[in-house]
């Protein structure tokens, strides 16, 4: 018995080890060693939580040959941390770090917005609500995102400002989309327009943490004509945050990304990354100092160009 219970003490250090630093497959390796689990009898867990997974994927996953995409495998890992007793959003928040050591050459890990994005369901919510074309019949000449890290570290809202011209006669609303962070509850969010628009339809997909909604305005815009608006998201409903990426699909305007910091929970460091694709390797890394007074970070683009853009930040 107490080579047992010391062979059981060694598995619960190094599951709680892999928790905290990662990365996934090392996690979730050690939390099925853990359990004492064979992975048929996790495949059948699973099924019994109406989620299909074979074994061969399993094994993949938890050796590191490769990592969960879709939304069905998505869905297999918040799973897996009931079954396995993890606690909630510990194997997700593993995958949505997934950054390459920088001395690697080979591409970054896809990120959980690069989940998203792949997934299809964007394209979908924004078919739903009839967005007329890729821009919307605007251009953005001028675009100002405000982003507020609560005391739990979480995500907690966003304002963006918008200055838009119209390409075309007839414009009257602009399609805006929240991406949160793993875990999030899109349905618990709340969208506010708070000046020259006003909310119309949302829409939601759980699984990716998207929220889609429309941004009715007073008139409708003729060609040339500039419009200013502002809207904002309360969150919250999330986990710890650790970045906030903005992607680009064409050049546009100017692009200022503030992230604001509750005075309970600062982060350690701070830095700027550019990404040409969600698949590409991160570059352009710039550490950015935090304000003393407003424990504020920002970055300026004076004029964007196609591809992601973000601020990262460590916690200790």
């Amino acid at each position: 018995m107490p080579h047992a219970t010391q062979h059981l003490d060694v598995a619960t250090a190094e599951l709680d080890s892999a928790l905290r630093g990662g990365p996934f497959h090392v996690a979730l390796r050690a939390a099925i060693a853990a359990r004492g689990l064979p992975l048929q009898r996790v495949q059948h867990h699973l099924s019994r939580h109406g989620v299909k997974v074979g074994v061969t994927s399993l094994s993949y996953w938890q050796q590191g040959a490769r990592r969960p995409q879709r939304p069905e495998s998505l869905r297999a890992v918040r799973a897996l941390e009931e079954i396995l007793q993890l606690p909630e959003e510990s194997l997700i928040r593993l995958l949505a770090e997934a950054e390459e050591d920088p001395s690697d050459r080979r591409p970054a890990a896809r990120s959980y917005r690069a989940h998203v994005e792949a997934s299809g369901v964007l394209e979908r919510l924004l078919a739903d609500l009839d967005h007329p074309s890729a821009d919307g019949g605007v251009h953005v000449l001028g675009h100002h995102e405000r982003i507020r890290i609560g005391a739990r570290r979480e995500l907690a809202a966003r304002e963006s400002h918008h200055i838009v011209r119209a390409h075309r006669d007839g414009v009257d609303r602009f399609v805006a989309v929240h991406h949160g962070d793993p875990g999030c509850a899109p349905a618990r969010m709340a969208v506010h327009a708070l000046e020259n628009c006003r909310t119309g339809r949302v829409r939601t997909h759980h699984d990716t943490g998207v929220l889609v909604t429309e941004l009715l305005f007073d008139t409708r815009l003729r060609t040339g004509d500039t419009h200013l608006f502002r809207y904002g998201v309360e969150d919250g409903t999330a986990g710890v945050s650790r970045e906030y990426v903005r992607g680009f699909g064409a050049a546009g305007g100017q692009y200022a990304l503030q992230v604001r910091f509750d005075a309970a929970a600062l982060p350690v460091r701070c830095h700027r990354f550019t990404q040409h694709s969600p698949a590409a390797p991160r570059g352009g890394r710039q550490e950015l100092v935090l304000s003393g007074r407003h424990h504020s970070v920002h970055l300026v683009e004076p004029r964007m160009r196609s591809g992601l853009l973000g601020i990262g930040w460590d916690w200790e």
